[in-house]
Order: structure tokens, then sequence, then C-alpha cells
């Protein structure tokens, strides 16, 4: 059986897509990855995936492209499965892509649908209420005939030695950058943070993107340690699996880190729930006003002057959460 999952958000969807992966692996003689450009680097990092394709949805992302049709043609040519599972989010229709799966000759769909398929889907599951993100794509799995693993836990293939860039063990990780910025924590506190965690006695380890190193710069400061633009998702993840602990918001990280059993804390602001969206899988400390009038709203730019729900952690609630989450 030649299997096909479909992720088409960010690194972090597809993380937690990963035990839904390795269900339908487990089943399939192939498996094909088809996911976004924003999810391509956490793909290569899942086992159980024989393959990947990559395109940017018009009905995905935070900027999504045109319609454009002779990708669409050249997408379809490329699919070559006998059964998919459609992961989406609890607010997303699955339908757009069962259509296109449908085109292109796949005979069995399975997806969460609200809405009424017709004949796009085979399996029209409905996942359990407030059900975090990682379990309801294993519920829809089962559904379609693909048990659960015995370990549900988000994993990542065997990340690189990174003592080269982190220096010697114990550290901590202060993630500080976030796609959405009604997620992040202000670079102001989380400079605190690192001069906090690192007055008491740990070695910090700052950690961002390429496009992000004026951030982790002003973040390390003259306390922590620097890899801004350092890192790729592999070398990410080996720096983030030999971390005490994790410090970040709800992002890609968050979820890498739980992919490598690393406790996080997480600066959660509630613009998603928590329930869905949380740390999965290891110890974690989710700080943040979760009942802020931004509750639920799925805004990208907080809509309450001040960002309350996050700058009201203090850098000592961080040092607190990090002694906690370290002897769990």
């Amino acid at each position: 059986m030649k299997a096909l999952v479909t992720r088409l958000d960010s690194f972090g969807d597809v993380l937690l897509a990963g035990p839904a992966v390795r269900a339908v692996a487990a089943r399939a003689g192939h498996v094909t990855l088809l996911c976004g450009p924003r999810g391509e680097p956490a793909a290569r990092l899942l086992p159980g995936v024989d393959d990947i394709l990559v395109w940017d949805a018009p009905w995905a992302g935070f900027e999504p492209p045109p319609v454009n049709r002779a990708e669409i043609d050249a997408l379809l040519a490329a699919v070559d499965a006998d059964t998919a599972l459609v992961l989406t989010s609890f607010h997303q229709s699955p339908l757009p892509t069962a259509l296109l799966l449908r085109l292109a000759g796949v005979r069995r769909i399975a997806a969460d649908s609200v809405d009424y398929p017709g004949s796009l889907l085979d399996v029209r599951h409905q996942r359990a209420p407030h059900a975090h993100e990682a379990e309801a794509a294993l519920d829809l799995a089962e559904a379609a005939g693909f048990p659960r693993p015995d370990d549900t836990r988000l994993r990542v293939l065997p990340p690189p030695a990174t003592s080269a860039l982190t220096g010697p063990e114990p550290y901590l990780v202060v993630h500080p950058g976030a796609s959405v910025p009604a997620r992040a924590w202000s670079p102001g506190r989380c400079a605190q943070a690192v001069r906090e965690l690192t007055a008491a006695g740990h070695r910090v380890v700052v950690t961002g993107g390429r496009g992000e190193r004026d951030l982790t710069a002003r973040v390390a400061g003259a306390h922590g340690l620097d890899l801004g633009g350092r890192t790729g998702a592999p070398e990410l993840a080996g720096v983030l699996a030999g971390a005490r602990a994790v410090v970040t918001g709800n992002t890609g990280p968050a979820h890498l880190a739980a992919a490598v059993g690393t406790p996080v804390v997480s600066l959660f602001a509630p613009v998603v729930p928590a329930e869905r969206w949380r740390p999965y899988g290891v110890p974690y400390v989710l700080l943040g006003d979760q009942k802020a009038p931004c509750a639920d709203s799925r805004a990208r730019n907080c809509p309450v002057p001040g960002h309350p729900c996050l700058e009201s952690v203090t850098a000592h609630d961080v040092l607190a959460a990090v002694e906690k989450v370290m002897q769990a």
C-alpha cells in the first residue's frame, strides 16, 4: 500500500503530525508526506517518511500564493498513493486538499470534516472536542485503519552532535522568536530572563533563525551564548536535545524540544488554545494569562495594547518554571 499524509502548514504543525505518520508507516509499504515550504524542514526530520512532496497551497499559510494551474497539474502528476490522510487544524477544512487528491487518483481519503464532503472523503471523521493536535491526528489515523503506535510521543531522526556549537552541558536554551508576533515575548523580557537565569548559575544558549540575528544578539547580551542564524533544523534539534530545559513561545522549537524529549517552559499567548497546541509528551509549564481578552482570537498581532498576556510574565517567573520542569 502506498500512503500519503498531508500537513500543509508550518514547521510545528508537521512535527505534531509525526506520531500519526509513524502509525501510517507501520501499515503502509511507502509513505509520502505532502507539506508546505515552511513545513519541509520538519518533514525531513520525521521517522517513517519515505518521500516528501512540497507544495505551497493557496489556502494555507500567512501569505498564500495565487492559484496556479500549472503548479496544480504538476502536483497531481506527482501524487502516487492508494490512500491518503488529510491532516488539518481544528479550524481548517480538508476539502480543497481532498478534491486535488481525488483528481490525482487517490482511491481512499480520510479527514476530519465538519462540512459535508460529498464524494471527496471515504472516511469522514469527527475529532474529539478540545483534542490536542497530535491526538487528533492519531485519532484520525486510527479511524482510517492505522492503529496507534505504542509510543505516541513526538519523535525526530537522531540529530547531529552540536557540542562544538554549544560547548559542554549543562545549559538552558532561550528561543525568543516566533513566526507570529502575538505569540512572542518581548526582546526586553527575554533578555531579562537570560540575565536572571545566568545569575542563578545556569549557562544559557540563545537560538534563532537567520533572520533573527539582531534579536538573538540583543537577548543573549553579555550573558548568553548567541547561536542566532547558526543552526538549521537538524542542528537546532541537537542543541535542544542537549538542553536541560527550553524557554520559548508557542512556536515550532517548542514542539521540536518535545520531539527530542526536553522539558519546555512555554510563554504561551492564548490567541490559540493551549489545550490544542501546548508542548506534547514532555514536562512543561505554561506562562501567560490564558484568559486574556485575546483568547482564541487567532490574532497574528496582539489586539490588546501592551501585550499583557505575556508581558505580565517576569524573568523570576521563568526561573521558577525552569527549576520546576528540570525537577519533573
